[in-house]
């Protein structure tokens, strides 16, 4: 694994992540909770770039508490002075049976989360932000879980079987980078492909090309950032691209920058970096990406502010545009 390089203007600056996951009888629709807290005071605010999975989250911060869909762009947030959120990632297709109506509705959108909890919602919300003005950056994460839990048993659903086939899909586009087909997914799956589009875009949000098309830049990205060369041509080949042109358009559409460029630029770690209760360390490139590709969010709503999340300080100079 590489290792970042400390960047001396963010010396005084903080940042942890802490992940946890859900009680057992969350566990068919909830992935995992995610609690980031940050202190750049003094610092100038920072940018950072998203590229997202295929989930839901239910988020809760400072200007308001919303249900944030897939989002099929690459976004950006800026960071700055104290604070702190706490999100719900939900398992791809896991919203569904809380949403009652297809995740499609959601995709590229965001709806305030009183639409679905009523005015529970905000009074979570502010309990979450009173705990973190009372208690400060070392506020106690067991209490915020119990008022999301709370929360989320007051409309908690039956789980539902396909929500639960939707998440095993996902997962195996993830898990398994010689999947390259819509149609091989579909007959490995016993479904028709016209079958598997609907289950996707009733549960999941986006279509399961999509989903494939995601995953290969997420590839990409981690052997990037894994500090070896990398060979564009026979990446493009094993990741089902056409040839080495596909891959760099793709990716320069998605991401900003050519892979080329993305793989030479300097890597600039935070001075702390957890998750649960692992030790600081700078992580690598690869780790962050999956940490900044996994704890973002977009904006559009009444009572969520106008801006994007995410929860990293990893800091590239020549994309400062877009990952800065």
């Amino acid at each position: 694994m590489g290792r970042g390089v400390l960047r001396p203007d963010l010396a005084a600056s903080v940042l942890r992540l802490d992940r946890h996951k859900p009680a057992d009888a969350l566990a068919p629709f909830v992935d995992y909770y995610w609690i980031p807290r940050w202190d750049l005071r003094g610092q100038p605010p920072h940018e950072q770039a998203v590229l997202p999975h295929p989930n839901v989250h239910l988020v809760f911060e400072a200007s308001g508490a919303g249900i944030f869909g897939v989002d099929r762009r690459l976004f950006t947030r800026t960071l700055s002075g104290l604070g702190l959120a706490f999100g719900i990632r939900f398992t791809a297709g896991g919203f569904r049976p809380f949403w009652q109506a297809p995740i499609s509705q959601l995709t590229d959108r965001v709806v305030p989360a009183a639409r679905l909890f009523g005015p529970r919602a905000e009074k979570t919300r502010q309990a979450i932000m009173d705990d973190f003005d009372s208690g400060g950056f070392d506020v106690d994460a067991a209490r915020m879980i119990g008022l999301a839990e709370s929360l989320l048993h007051s409309v908690r659903p039956e789980p539902d079987p396909l929500a639960g086939q939707a998440a095993a899909l996902v997962a195996r586009i993830t898990d398994d980078p010689g999947l390259r087909r819509v149609d091989e997914l579909a007959a490995s799956s016993g479904m028709t492909p016209r079958t598997l589009q609907r289950l996707f875009a009733d549960y999941v949000g986006v279509s399961p090309k999509w989903v494939m098309r995601r995953a290969r830049l997420h590839e990409a990205a981690e052997h990037a950032d894994g500090g070896e060369p990398v060979d564009w041509a026979a990446l493009a080949s094993d990741l089902g691209y056409a040839d080495q042109a596909h891959l760099t358009r793709d990716f320069t559409v998605t991401i900003g920058v050519p892979p080329t460029r993305y793989a030479a630029a300097p890597l600039f770690a935070l001075i702390v970096f957890r998750l649960s209760s692992a030790r600081p360390r700078a992580p690598s490139r690869a780790a962050l990406m999956s940490a900044r590709t996994s704890f973002g969010w977009v904006r559009i709503c009444r009572g969520v502010k106008r801006s994007t999340t995410i929860w990293c300080l990893a800091m590239r100079r020549p994309r400062a545009s877009v990952f800065a």
